[in-house]
């Protein structure tokens, strides 16, 4: 199983294949994802530290596009962790004092 390392610490493992944002809520972490994990509101991006995995979907690509974040960020509703790697979740609830969002579905 590939391991998640958040920079600061944190790490966990999650099942390859799946969805990171899951990953990230189900280790405890409040990361935002207010559209429910359809690659709308950009609230889940991550920014890889190493690992970061090479597949992107055309969705991902134009959402970050559209928000100036394309080569910055990743939606973690749209990338599935087949390996290990350290990121940083820059948009997390309780920082904004809102909750997370509806789970996003697998």
């Amino acid at each position: 199983m590939p391991t998640v390392t958040i920079e600061g610490g944190q790490t966990f493992e999650m099942e390859s294949g799946k969805k990171l944002v899951l990953g990230i809520e189900d280790a405890g972490i409040d990361i935002l994802h207010r559209c429910g994990g359809n690659a709308r509101c950009v609230t889940c991006k991550v920014h890889f530290l190493s690992g970061e995995p090479l597949e992107m979907s055309a969705l991902e690509h134009d959402s970050l596009e559209e928000d100036g974040l394309l080569g910055q960020y990743r939606l973690s509703c749209q990338v599935r962790i087949t390996g290990d790697c350290t990121i940083d979740p820059p948009e997390l609830a309780s920082v904004r004092g809102i909750t997370p969002g509806d789970r996003p579905e697998d």
